[in-house]
């Protein structure tokens, strides 16, 4: 465990502090600063990181965004949360992993062999959970703009919503021209510096963690083979997400704190 001071001693020569230390330094016994951290709820071994969007459209896409799920249009129209998650590894261990034993953990040898890496274009229906996706070996806007005309054919008499946020790939020039040559299709950008209200980030957190983190694969084609896998199993026990927060709750949490 560690605790933060303000202004630890010099001869410490930490900004971190663990209990028996900070005991130490205070003169108290180890059992009192845990007993008081315990008292308050004071975790201080735990730590976050956090981020306030700058963005001067700030309030008019939380607006927009937080609107479109909570109250989504319903005349012939389908919302879709798209993203891509770039540079997924298709690492390969080096020895076979050993069968689990009772009471122990799962281990695999320490070094592995990098078989290269791939790029997954997914797009999340906000209203059933469904996911279409692609793989491809890069994320430029030439793929971009192949899985976007992918998407727009499987919803060929739509009115579409897209859920994107500020990646530079998503508002180049060409993909410019090809929103104004299909105006069915509306993009909703999320704050800059704010890509977690999209919907499909959630999708990307759960196949990490069951498909991608803990696997192992032979070649980039064995990696993409399992993401297909993967994501035609999540289609068919599929479930929405649900949006609670509202845009002002979002934007009361969007506020610096000030002492």
């Amino acid at each position: 465990m560690a605790a933060t001071l303000a202004s630890p001693p010099k001869r410490y020569g930490v900004a971190h502090w663990w209990s028996r230390l900070l005991a130490s330094h205070l003169g108290v016994g180890n059992a009192t600063v845990a007993r008081v951290w315990r008292s308050y709820g004071f975790q201080p071994w735990r730590s976050g990181t956090f981020k306030y969007s700058t963005d001067p459209e700030l309030v008019g896409r939380v607006t927009d965004v937080a609107g479109l799920y909570l109250a989504p249009p319903r005349d012939n129209a389908v919302v879709l949360c798209v993203d891509e998650k770039s540079q997924i590894q298709a690492p390969g261990r080096t020895a076979p992993m050993p069968p689990m034993q009772p009471g122990g953990i799962e281990r695999r040898a320490h070094d592995y062999t990098r078989h290269g890496a791939s790029a997954l274009f997914a797009a999340l229906q906000v209203a059933t959970g469904r996911v279409a996706a692609v793989c491809e070996p890069r994320h430029r806007r030439t793929e971009l703009l192949v899985f976007l005309r992918q998407v727009a054919r499987a919803y060929p008499d739509e009115e579409l919503h897209l859920m994107m946020d500020n990646h530079a790939t998503h508002k180049t020039p060409e993909v410019r021209a090809w929103l104004e040559t299909n105006p069915r299709v509306h993009v909703h950008f999320t704050p800059t510096g704010a890509s977690w209200p999209n919907m499909v980030e959630l999708f990307f957190s759960v196949i990490d963690r069951a498909a991608i983190r803990r696997g192992v694969f032979t070649s980039v084609k064995d990696l993409n083979t399992k993401i297909r896998a993967f994501i035609n199993g999540w289609n068919q026990r599929r479930h929405p997400f649900t949006w609670t927060k509202t845009p002002d709750e979002i934007l009361t949490k969007c506020q610096p704190k000030t002492n």
